[in-house]
């Protein structure tokens, strides 16, 4: 970071390697490493090697044993005790990290490993507040959003920063509303009770019996303890029960740009957000690329402001007889739609993310 001088040395570290799009830890990380250009970046791998371009295209991926199968614990210590290793020769370690039911553990652990090193902590979410009693501070900590903040300054974690995340906007631009089908709502969240499937289900069962006609997508990723198929049997019983017949629950989406541009609405309505980030990338996403978004009122998502409907958390019939006045009102979408692109350049864009995190980087690397 100054000129004529050795770059210094990240280790960026996540729940799992940084190799795939796999949640909120590994997708933040890998922005802050296409945004801090200046330093060299270390970050873990699969062993072995995926093949296809790499997920983080920048820094020096360093292979770790695959930790799929072992319990979640388990696989946070091996990632701290491999953290400890490769940290010997970095200058800072960036730790991409929810505190969820592991955390706490590896709180104590990782500061005892790495001797004096010190740690930028970045929180993507909070599991449960209650995790928060068990967990220490890491190091300097950077929150998602002022709610969370608020949460873990008072939780003891001293003064945290907040730094909302990021877009790339190259990577999803606005696109034109399809037309010429039935209108697509696409349903985000996690498998399993209050995680945003069944409360799509009710909202849209709402809409339909107001007169909306729309074919229902869920996208779903999967929470520990809660196996995809069943709860995709589950979703898809539920949705019979309330009337709608054009609905499908998807697997793992590998092509989520192309998925969200056939979409005309997207619903996140969870009553808990458990491991989501505060403030989700498929929101924004979908926002960039000109999709009004439906949301549970979560304090977490204040941030967006009027940028977004939102329905009080569980109130299935506000929520549907919102998506029934969006999907029967073209003027209205397209303000929206425009509203969303806007909002993102503005609050969420990459230059403004890569300003803050620089700025960071340089206080806590030059002025411990």
């Amino acid at each position: 970071m100054n000129a004529g001088a050795r770059r210094p040395r990240v280790l960026l570290l996540a729940s799992g390697p940084l190799d795939r799009r796999d949640g909120a830890d590994t997708e933040l990380a890998a922005a802050v490493a296409d945004a801090v250009t200046d330093v060299d970046f270390t970050w873990f791998t699969r062993w072995p090697r995926p093949r296809g371009p790499r997920f983080v295209e920048r820094g020096r991926p360093v292979t770790m044993p695959a930790l799929e199968g072992l319990p979640q614990r388990a696989q946070r210590l091996q990632t701290a005790v491999a953290a400890a290793v490769v940290a010997r020769r970095a200058d800072l370690v960036h730790a991409v990290l929810t505190v969820d039911e592991a955390f706490p553990l590896f709180s104590r652990v990782l500061p005892s490993l790495l001797r004096g090193t010190p740690v930028l902590h970045t929180v993507p979410g909070v599991q449960d507040a209650r995790l928060l009693r068990r967990s220490r501070p890491l190091g300097q900590t950077v929150a998602l959003s002022s709610a969370t903040a608020r949460e873990l300054s008072a939780a003891g974690f001293g003064q945290v920063l907040v730094v909302p995340p990021v877009v790339r906007l190259d990577r999803w631009p606005y696109t034109p509303r399809p037309s010429g089908t039935t209108p697509r709502v696409l349903v985000i969240g996690h498998h399993g009770p209050h995680g945003g499937a069944e409360e799509a289900v009710m909202a849209a069962g709402v809409a339909a019996r107001a007169g909306a006609r729309f074919r229902l997508t869920l996208a779903l990723r999967p929470r520990p303890g809660h196996p995809a198929r069943t709860s995709g049997a589950s979703v898809l019983a539920l949705a019979e029960r309330e009337g709608l017949r054009d609905v499908e629950v998807l697997g793992p989406v590998r092509d989520m740009r192309r998925l969200v541009a056939s979409a005309d609405v997207l619903l996140f309505v969870p009553r808990l957000l458990g491991v989501k980030s505060d403030v989700p990338l498929t929101v924004l996403e979908a926002l960039s690329t000109g999709r009004p978004v439906i949301l549970g009122d979560h304090p977490q998502f204040a941030a967006l402001g009027d940028t977004v409907l939102r329905a009080p958390v569980g109130d299935a019939r506000r929520t549907g007889h919102l998506l029934r006045q969006l999907l029967d009102r073209p003027h209205w979408w397209q303000v929206l739609s425009e509203q969303g692109r806007a909002t993102v350049e503005e609050r969420f864009g990459p230059e403004r993310f890569a300003a803050r995190y620089v700025r960071l980087y340089r206080e806590l690397l030059y002025h411990p």
